[in-house]
């Protein structure tokens, strides 16, 4: 009976996704998994190496393979390989679109590696370059690890485009655990290489994670039928559907590069502080805990809805439904997230990342930058939806426009609090919080522009009483970590701070549902009715009116 049970279940997981609720429940649930494994992987780093000067210089020799892997690939997959791939399979055009993607697979790796074998010999300079602040020994550890994650990042490049095949198939429970073995596989490295080799333990786990990464996705990619065959000649690369994608993809790599550019940019402003490893780690560290929570509901949902909204593009008003829906669904679900995060920002600290290495000093350091953040996540994850309107509408340029616009003003904010208000790493957060808000304030109101209207006085009806929840919210997530912490429970036990910390969540997101169906929020009379028959889950994941592939059909 057990061994059906799991049996069906693992069909259930393995099939395709019909709908966005189904999919995003996958995707959701994938996330979930991986982020616990990634906070694990943050918590074991910090464990061994602490809020140390090293742990930040790893860290920060991760940002310039990554940025060649998000300028090259992310562009490519978010904004144009999935809705061109998809739109072959549509018409029925398979085999035509697995040499589409063989092509821009061995383009993108030519590329990378190109590029690779100038970081790799020139990284001691480039370091320099990123990090001026840093000692000379530092710069040359940096340098050394950034050679090692370079091998890594090729590895990925491979599993990113399989991951991006399988969710064109509607297929995202592997890609989504193939996600969380990267980790594994980085928690693995670190755990058994750190007594030999220290730091580059990680670094080594980063290799191994993405070798992982690539073969848990290679049994379904071949059951699916595509088989990679390497191409560089003119007629592929010429082909209408690598050029659709050339059009497609421009915009949203030069994004991208802005994006990543910024990031690069932090770092080199951090560098400039006292000890700045240890100040980049406390940086990373809340950035990671604020993004747990804009990757769940931000791109769990976006991309659950982005191969619909793809298909709607010619049918505006179900496009504009579909939207308004999504919307309301993840800020439904983030805002609640943001205000705890903003509340309860020193136990959650404390519970996350609460190793013996990780100081009293760093940890209050820590939960007040995460405060800082915590303010955009709401609008952080609501640009994954907005962003991905205008790309199924194929439009990547105001995106780009907007996104260089609000990430010049980022590096702006963040070089004034630093030089002239001292403001240290909080003030770099509360400039990012600034420049995301702005930015999701204008991607929406130019993509409602577009799409002529998307009814903006009732969106702001729904999305008023979930900010009023929201507010409510806060003061029953305050109220019991004054009243309980040193009173009745002494948090310096770990058991006592998961219970108090348990309690303040339970009371304050309690009292947002409640609030939230006394407002008559549409969005709480479905997650209320989803865990009345959490019992019968597969009949959950099945239902639904919005369907991946467009159609609509009726419980």
């Amino acid at each position: 009976m057990p061994n059906d049970l799991l049996r069906k279940g693992l069909s259930l997981l393995l099939k395709r996704q019909t709908n966005i609720i189904s999919a995003a429940f996958i995707i959701m649930a994938t996330i979930i998994f991986s982020q616990i494994l990634g906070l694990f992987r943050q918590r074991l780093l910090v464990a061994i190496f602490g809020a140390s000067n090293t742990l930040g210089v790893y860290l920060a020799s991760t940002r310039l393979p990554d940025f060649l892997f998000q300028l090259i690939i992310a562009g490519a997959l978010s904004s144009a390989f999935i809705p061109v791939f998809s739109d072959y399979l549509v018409k029925g055009r398979e085999v035509e679109a697995h040499k589409v993607a063989s092509t821009l697979l061995t383009l993108s790796l030519a590329i990378f590696i190109v590029l690779s074998v100038f970081l790799f010999i020139f990284a001691d300079y480039f370091s320099k370059l990123v990090a001026p602040g840093f000692s000379s020994q530092q710069v040359m550890l940096m340098a050394n690890l950034t050679r090692i994650v370079i091998f890594g990042e090729i590895l990925f490049i491979v599993g990113s485009f399989l991951s991006a095949i399988l969710q064109s198939y509607n297929h995202f429970f592997i890609p989504g655990i193939a996600s969380a073995l990267y980790n594994l596989g980085m928690i693995l490295g670190i755990f058994f290489l750190s007594p030999f080799v220290g730091i580059y333990s990680a670094a080594y786990g980063v290799v191994l994670g993405a070798l992982i990464f690539v073969i848990a996705q290679v049994p379904l990619v071949r059951k699916l039928g595509f088989s990679f065959r390497a191409s560089l000649s003119m007629q592929s690369i010429r082909s209408s559907g690598v050029i659709d994608v050339f059009k497609l993809i421009w915009p949203r790599t030069l994004s991208i590069g802005v994006f990543q550019l910024g990031s690069i940019v932090t770092v080199a402003l951090v560098s400039f502080l006292p000890d700045p490893g240890r100040n980049y780690v406390i940086f990373d560290y809340a950035l990671t805990l604020g993004n747990a929570a804009v990757v769940l509901f931000g791109q769990a949902i976006a991309q659950a809805a982005f191969p619909v909204l793809s298909k709607e593009k010619d049918k505006m008003e179900d496009f504009k439904s579909t939207f308004v829906s999504s919307f309301n669904q993840m800020l439904y679900l983030v805002l609640p997230i943001s205000v705890l995060f903003l509340v309860l920002r020193i136990p959650i600290v404390r519970l996350v990342y609460g190793a013996s290495q990780f100081d009293w000093a760093a940890t209050v350091l820590t939960g007040r930058t995460l405060a800082l953040f915590s303010i955009s996540i709401f609008g952080q994850a609501l640009v994954y939806l907005i962003s991905r309107g205008f790309y199924a509408l194929h439009d990547t340029k105001t995106p780009l426009i907007i996104g260089s616009l609000t990430t010049g003003l980022m590096i702006l904010l963040s070089w004034i609090f630093i030089f002239f208000y001292k403001g240290g790493v909080q003030g770099i957060a509360f400039a990012f919080s600034i420049a995301s808000l702005l930015n999701f304030l204008l991607l929406f109101l130019f993509l409602d522009r577009k799409v002529h209207g998307f009814g903006k006085l009732h969106l702001l009806y729904s999305s008023s009483k979930i900010f009023l929840a929201s507010f409510f919210t806060g003061f029953a997530l305050y109220i019991p970590i004054k009243l309980l912490d040193q009173l009745v429970f002494d948090t310096t036990r770990t058991v006592n701070l998961i219970l108090l910390t348990g309690i303040s969540s339970l009371a304050g997101l309690s009292l947002y549902l409640f609030l939230t169906w006394v407002f008559n929020v549409e969005e709480a009379g479905t997650f209320i009715l989803m865990f009345k028959r959490l019992g019968d889950w597969r009949q959950i994941l099945r239902k639904s009116e919005e369907t991946i592939d467009g159609t609509r059909f009726s419980p």
